[in-house]
């Protein structure tokens, strides 16, 4: 819990970004609102006001975690693991002493819920951070209970599309193999199937085997002169 802890004036200071952020995004609903919210191209005047939501949610989030940071041994246990890849990133530093920031369903902040609202505890219409899945709080200080569920949701959303995409992505697997097992590349180059008949006049369009490739060309130069010579080209 040491290599995590910051001191209160720390916490001031990510006090003082979140209502920055907050000012902002009051300001930016205003505005959509009156009618004045300049509009994204190709998105509607609701999808506008959502990405610059996020965007700023996003850059206080962000903030935070660097305001913390500052006031983090650069040598602690938890910035090693992170720097070095051995396990978690920056994100999990920042979630753990900074805040969680906000939790997203779909890519999109949490709309889904009761009528009107994602919570009885919230009014009806209101689009603000909090109602819509927003976490000021980090790890280390504890979250709120209706934090917790909005962080749940979000964490939710991990666990079913590792199921689905599994059983998706398996089946889909099973289909291919059983609809290609039987082509085969012949000694002149075309795809042909059991019968005889003629796929594909030469394998892949190219002729070139994946897995003999660099980044879809059949020769890096440069990459076989460093591996043998040792020269970089």
């Amino acid at each position: 819990v040491n290599d995590i802890t910051i001191p209160l004036e720390a916490y001031e200071e990510i006090e003082a970004v979140v209502k920055s952020a907050r000012d902002e995004i009051r300001r930016l609903i205003e505005l959509y609102k009156e009618g004045k919210l300049e509009p994204t191209p190709g998105r509607t005047l609701e999808e506008s006001l959502e990405i610059k939501i996020l965007e700023a949610l996003s850059r206080a989030r962000d903030e935070a975690g660097d305001r913390a940071a500052k006031y983090l041994d650069p040598f602690n246990n938890v910035f090693i693991m992170a720097k070095t890849g051995a396990r978690g990133s920056t994100l999990n530093i920042t979630q753990m002493t900074a805040m969680l920031g906000q939790q997203s369903v779909r890519g999109q902040r949490i709309h889904r819920g009761y009528r009107g609202r994602t919570l009885p505890h919230f009014r009806k219409g209101d689009i603000g951070p909090e109602a819509r899945g927003f976490v000021a709080s980090s790890f280390v200080r504890g979250l709120t209970p209706i934090e917790m569920f909005f962080h749940a949701a979000g964490g939710r959303e991990g666990l079913v599309d590792t199921a689905v995409r599994t059983s998706q992505s398996g089946y889909m697997q099973r289909r291919l193999i059983n609809a290609l097992q039987d082509l085969r590349i012949e000694y002149d180059g075309t795809v042909r199937s059991a019968y005889g008949h003629l796929i594909q006049l030469k394998y892949g369009e190219d002729g070139v085997d994946p897995k003999n490739t660099s980044f879809g060309k059949a020769v890096n130069v440069s990459r076989i002169v460093e591996k043998h010579v040792g020269w970089k080209l």
